[in-house]
């Protein structure tokens, strides 16, 4: 069972839907702890020397893209737009089944997105059709990137506190469902980032608009030998095309 789980990890790969990895973790891990790279004259958006050379990596990497994932992109990158010509405050929810991986990613990668392009007002929330935990392998793994994360309690279903920037208050972060009160009730844009997700919530009640750009689940790997480099390329392709859509909202208002 553990060789066919590492087959079909191996086989679909981050390729399956065209993202070039920006390098396997254990090198990242060496790149990232080294400042001595960083240009003193070149601005950081309030971010930790560890943060910003994971930012500069995949600033870099974005026509790694392929055009067909790019059209889904661009989808919700024109739904950002339109909001924000209207002059509204722009409300994202990113919703998967459990809440606990790929929509806390890009929860959190589109909320540093939007700081580095200068891209607001934008918040960014994410939710699952039912709660569980933010899964902790999802959480080395951002801390792993640049984050700092904080636990508020020591309850099954912790709640962090997370900061990427000085400049940017903490997010708090725990697994809920997508209508939480902590999250908005109406006139957000919903964005799928898992298929079962897409297709168990065609309607998502309150939503504006809806987006699907679904990811593979790093789950796959857990307790396999690939399962820090599988983490860690998701969360870095989920980063790259969180980069991609707003610097197109950037270019687009």
């Amino acid at each position: 069972m553990q060789m066919n789980r590492l087959s079909l990890i191996s086989a679909i790969g981050i390729a399956a839907i065209g993202f070039t990895s920006c390098g396997n973790s254990s090198d990242s891990d060496k790149e990232i702890s080294n400042t001595d790279s960083l240009n003193a004259d070149t601005p950081n958006w309030g971010f930790s020397p560890k943060m910003q050379l994971f930012v500069d990596s995949i600033s870099r990497n974005l026509e790694g893209i392929d055009s067909a994932r790019k059209l889904e992109l661009n989808t919700l990158a024109s739904y950002i737009t339109e909001s924000l010509k209207m002059d509204s405050l722009v409300k994202l929810t990113y919703i998967c089944t459990h809440n606990s991986r790929r929509s806390h990613m890009a929860q959190l990668w589109s909320a540093v997105a939007a700081h580095y392009y200068g891209v607001k007002p934008v918040e960014t929330y994410s939710g699952g059709t039912e709660a569980t935990a933010f899964n902790h392998r999802s959480v080395a793994c951002l801390k792993k990137q640049g984050f700092e994360l904080t636990p508020l309690n020591e309850e099954k279903n912790t709640q962090y506190s997370v900061v990427f920037s000085s400049e940017v208050p903490a997010i708090k972060a725990f697994s809920k469902v997508y209508n939480d009160p902590s999250n908005p009730q109406s006139g957000f844009i919903a964005v799928m980032t898992c298929s079962h997700a897409d297709e168990a919530c065609p309607v998502v009640n309150g939503a504006s608009k809806r987006a699907a750009i679904p990811y593979i689940d790093p789950k796959i790997s857990d307790d396999t030998d690939l399962e820090s480099q599988t983490y860690y390329d998701r969360s870095a392709q989920i980063a790259t095309e969180a980069f991609y859509v707003f610097k197109r909202v950037k270019g687009g208002i």
